[in-house]
């Protein structure tokens, strides 16, 4: 792996830059998922949208990023990951005012999957610069600052965009490119990292299946049960078999499969997918729910979770710490028991909900799961890969969490009964939405066996 002459400590200033420099990069990117949900209402309004077309303002964006993180992930260690970090930032804003723009909910869409080309490209190269730039000693404390700042991006997000959309949906998209060009800034002393034995061959049959599989998968779910709902998700399941059997037999795979015959990277990955499933689920019903059920502005429904981002802001590097001395698998468990916690104590919340009572309880604990749960689960993920293979470990870990999402959104609806124009009806989003918090519970709670069954106690 081509690292800097001298790996960057966190207490020096070219150190600290640099996380904020990913922390932001990323931050974007995530801050725009979160926004996203609270804005959902407003443009279904201003676009005559029903339920599927707003589900695809959402599925677009996560199925171009989930289909092409991997690429990402490639090209960064193949061509530099400050370079392709640089493409990805340039590309995510300029589809953001193209989104921003959209004046049907079509070309909604469409800019969407442009926004998640882009952010494929930025996302994976985050992570792989900390951690083929940071002295080991500094990777997970690292890794664990990304974590927790990245955190108020996620949950801080629906505050500001709750902000935006009282004002115009539009100016959350808008609020991209100021972002975007701010990172560009900050970007331009940070190392050059790339892996020098990273293939120049492009894995076509695998770039093709990924999107089809995904794709064929969510329209499924997404128009179930319509007749074509049948036929996608045949051609979704036969793609993904494809898949597999192309990237045994590619010389130069998107996704090495001989990675997750490590026990630790396959377990770790799946425990991903349960966990971010969800996270994405339950963070968009209840931003639905506080809105259309209980009335609540999109501003008051953005604040409900700002206690989850100040709790990640402060705990979620001593959560990384910790994995450190101790090993992952106990505060790994620990956490998605409280984050379980959590979900449940929402589902209990009411028709018109007090905050104090019957919301901020909730969010509080599936701040403290998160904190003990996400720095060691990334970590995790990375240490189980060789560092040159670091890009493309972020990306599959990345790709997982992002697909997890992408299947949340599409699936939970359809699980709980909410279609069509239901969304506007309050008391059918009120059934769904709690219906979806067990659901989402009980993806939590397997996901800590899962982690319990495939963490040795002394992993770390």
């Amino acid at each position: 792996m081509n690292a800097p002459d001298e790996p960057l400590r966190l207490h020096e200033p070219a150190g600290r830059r640099l996380l904020a420099t990913t922390v932001l990069g990323s931050g974007v990117v995530f801050l725009d998922g979160t926004v996203t949900n609270v804005a959902l209402p407003h443009i279904g309004t201003e676009l005559h949208a029903d339920l599927a077309g707003l589900q695809w303002v959402i599925n677009g964006y996560t199925l171009a990023l989930a289909s092409l993180i991997l690429v990402g992930g490639s090209l960064g260690d193949r061509f530099g990951r400050k370079r392709v970090f640089a493409w990805g930032t340039a590309g995510f804003a300029v589809a953001s005012v193209l989104t921003a723009l959209a004046p049907t909910i079509e070309l909604l869409v469409g800019a969407r999957v442009l926004q998640g080309i882009a952010a494929a490209m930025l996302t994976p190269g985050s992570l792989a610069m900390l951690q083929s730039s940071f002295h080991p000693d500094d990777r997970m404390k690292a890794i664990g600052a990304w974590t927790g700042t990245l955190g108020v991006a996620t949950a801080g997000g629906p505050l500001l965009g709750g902000w935006l959309v009282g004002i115009d949906w539009r100016w959350a998209f808008w609020i991209n490119l100021p972002l975007g060009l701010l990172v560009l800034w900050l970007l331009r002393p940070a190392p050059e990292t790339r892996d020098p034995k990273a293939a120049h061959h492009l894995d076509l049959a695998g770039l093709v299946l990924t999107p089809v599989t995904l794709a064929g998968i969510t329209w499924a779910l997404t128009v179930w049960p319509a007749r074509s709902a049948v036929v996608a998700g045949v051609v979704g399941l036969l793609a993904a078999v494809a898949f597999v059997v192309a990237e045994r037999r590619e010389r130069a795979p998107m996704v090495p499969l001989g990675l997750f015959a490590d026990r630790v990277f396959a377990a770790i990955n799946l425990v991903t997918l349960f966990i971010y499933a969800a996270l994405s689920g339950s963070m968009l019903f209840l931003a639905i729910f506080l809105q259309v059920s209980a009335g609540w502005t999109p501003l008051a429904a953005g604040a409900a979770t700002v206690p989850l981002s100040i709790v990640m802001l402060f705990l979620a590097s001593r959560g990384g710490d910790l994995a450190t001395k101790i090993g992952a698998r106990t505060p790994m468990v620990a956490g998605a028991l409280v984050l379980a916690a959590g979900l449940a104590l929402l589902a209990f919340a009411p028709d018109h909900p007090r905050f104090l009572v019957n919301i901020l309880p909730g969010v509080l604990l599936m701040g403290f799961g998160l904190s003990l749960l996400v720095a060691p689960l990334t970590g995790t993920v990375l240490a189980a890969a060789p560092d040159e293979l670091s890009g493309l470990a972020s990306g599959i870990n990345n790709a997982v969490s992002r697909t997890a999402g992408l299947l949340a959104v599409a699936a939970l609806p359809l699980l709980v009964g909410l279609s069509g124009e239901a969304y506007r009806n309050g008391p059918a989003v009120a059934s769904a939405y709690r219906q979806s918090m067990w659901w989402c519970c009980g993806l939590v709670l397997l996901g800590a066996a899962l982690t319990f069954l495939g963490l040795t106690p002394k992993r770390r």
